[in-house]
């Protein structure tokens, strides 16, 4: 299996290398990251600390659609610090999840900005959430610390072997826009406010785990229901 990790607009080119550090010390290779950064050299370079190569190998992608739209499995971590509802995974709950891909399968961890974490919309397009228990009082954590806990956490996971294709988060995401809009129209969801519903759909869709097969055959009820409305 492999592991993408995703910082979106990181605003600190040493929390760059330093997570670029980290993930090599355990292992993990793929960095990608989305929007706006700081220029990384040579500041990044000096954080990396023997990491370089991977730092140099980093993708930049504008968007963070870009970033995630070809995994398998998409994650976003978010602070404990000012949430009303729970994140769905801890650290230790990802790993059990890491466990069952394959080889083929990619799952992309997503971190947000330092300052501020991922916006609502981000939030929402990545399938499930993560966050690691940490102390009330003092709730946030480093870029790179953070990265370096889930990284921690999926190094001693050792891969299952399963043929169970899961969906690409681009056809997941293909399949949310479906079927939003096709609950918009039917009045299901209100216009004013659709996301008040909707988040809590998107949450049940990415604790279900959809395969690509499973996901095909939703869009195929919506397209169905969508037809049979318009004749």
């Amino acid at each position: 299996m492999s592991l993408r990790i995703v910082l979106v607009e990181p605003q600190e080119a040493g929390n760059v290398g330093a997570a670029a550090r980290v993930m090599k010390n355990f292992g993990f290779d793929d960095l990608r990251i989305a929007g706006k950064h700081p220029q990384l050299l040579p500041v990044a370079g000096w954080w990396a600390s023997g990491a370089d190569d991977l730092l140099a190998n980093a993708t930049l992608v504008p968007t963070l659609a870009e970033a995630i739209g070809d995994a398998h499995v998409t994650v976003a971590t978010t602070s404990s610090r000012g949430r009303t509802t729970p994140a769905d995974m801890t650290p230790v709950d990802l790993a059990q999840l890491y466990a069952t891909l394959t080889s083929e399968q990619t799952l992309a961890l997503v971190f947000g900005r330092e300052d501020s974490g991922l916006t609502r919309d981000e939030l929402v397009s990545c399938q499930r959430t993560a966050v690691i228990p940490t102390h009330p009082q003092f709730p946030t954590m480093n870029l790179a610390q953070s990265v370096g806990v889930f990284c921690y956490e999926l190094s001693q996971i050792a891969p299952a072997r399963t043929a169970r294709e899961l969906a690409p988060a681009a056809l997941i995401e293909r399949l949310h826009e479906r079927a939003e809009a096709l609950l918009l129209e039917v009045g299901f969801l209100h216009e004013n406010n659709p996301a008040r519903i909707y988040d809590d759909l998107r949450a049940i869709a990415g604790r279900a785990d959809l395969d690509a097969r499973e996901a095909t055959i939703l869009l195929g009820v919506l397209r169905q229901i969508e037809w049979k409305l318009r004749n």
